[in-house]
């Protein structure tokens, strides 16, 4: 399962570079669930979605054009292509989904149940090893997580199973990364999950499409912008380290989803809020400092 038909020689894994990719892909990814939210209070969860992926395609297609001698759609792992951009879209729906009923930071927080399943299925789907360090990682940084949504909240209503939902296809979508890395160049990733996200949510669009406004037109055009972005750090960070070691680091993104709640939408953490962020974020520190001993133990 870790290998695939025609794929290159993995290289060493660089774990710190991988880390520091990882971290800067979910803080680009907090950013457009921000404004994903911002645009769900007018418009249906389904349209902020094919906007996302619409714009994304529209991007993508000036430079898939320029690379046409390099055929980046031509692959002979594409069923895999498609069952990867088929999570990454029902991961997005799903949460985006979420964001209409519950607060930023909550419905992020409420999806940390991934790194779990991630490390969970890292093991027989990927043959990885995983330590009891890392578990202790990801235990704590789940514990900080409990502390920020603090089960019997509102975080753990009804609406919590949309994001409950999307972290575990998102889960399987981070382990398909993982397998396919070295298959295709990161063009290949983003167009199929590009297109599949445009062209499966077009009819349920159109079906109850209502007048977008050019702000909202040009929003869309970030968030598409922001997930392309977000996909190729993660791409790229999957290249260097394993889904077990980036799990935990998926938890920095409740520091963007903290701040962007503060700043746009005027929902300030309480106390409670902000010694789980801590808790989270010290998890994030200790496995980094760990890969480096780590490293330095190998060189």
């Amino acid at each position: 399962m870790t290998a695939l038909a025609g794929t290159r020689t993995a290289p060493p894994d660089q774990p710190v570079r991988a880390i520091a990719l990882m971290v800067s892909a979910v803080l680009v990814f907090s950013a457009m669930d921000g404004i994903s939210k911002y645009l769900t209070a007018d418009y249906p969860p389904v349209m902020v979605m094919w906007g996302r992926y619409a714009w994304s395609l529209a991007l993508l297609l000036p430079l898939a054009w320029a690379r046409r001698g390099e055929r980046p759609l031509r692959t002979p792992h594409w069923p895999r292509h498609l069952a990867r951009g088929a999570c990454m879209v029902g991961s997005g729906l799903f949460f985006v989904a979420g964001l209409v009923h519950l607060p930023l930071a909550e419905a992020t927080a409420t999806a940390f149940v991934s790194p779990l399943l991630i490390t969970a299925l890292s093991i027989p789907l990927l043959g990885e090893t995983v330590g009891p360090r890392r578990w202790l990682a990801i235990a704590v940084g789940f514990s900080g997580v409990l502390i920020i949504v603090r089960p019997g909240g509102g975080a753990f209503g009804p609406a919590a199973l949309w994001p409950l939902l999307s972290a575990a296809v998102w889960a399987l979508a981070i382990v398909l990364t993982r397998m396919m890395r070295l298959a295709d160049p990161p063009l290949t990733f983003l167009t199929y999950t590009a297109l599949v996200g445009a062209c499966g949510l077009g009819l349920p669009a159109l079906l109850i499409w209502q007048p977008v406004s050019a702000a909202a037109c040009g929003l869309m055009l970030v968030c598409g912008g922001f997930s392309l972005l977000g996909q190729y750090l993660q791409l790229k960070a999957f290249r260097h380290g394993s889904a077990s070691l980036l799990a935990p680091f998926s938890y920095c993104s409740i520091i963007g989803s903290s701040a962007i709640g503060v700043l746009v939408f005027d929902q300030f953490p309480d106390p409670w809020t902000w010694l789980g962020i801590a808790i989270v974020i010290a998890s994030g520190v200790y496995t980094w400092h760990r890969e480096r001993v780590r490293a330095r133990a190998a060189a």
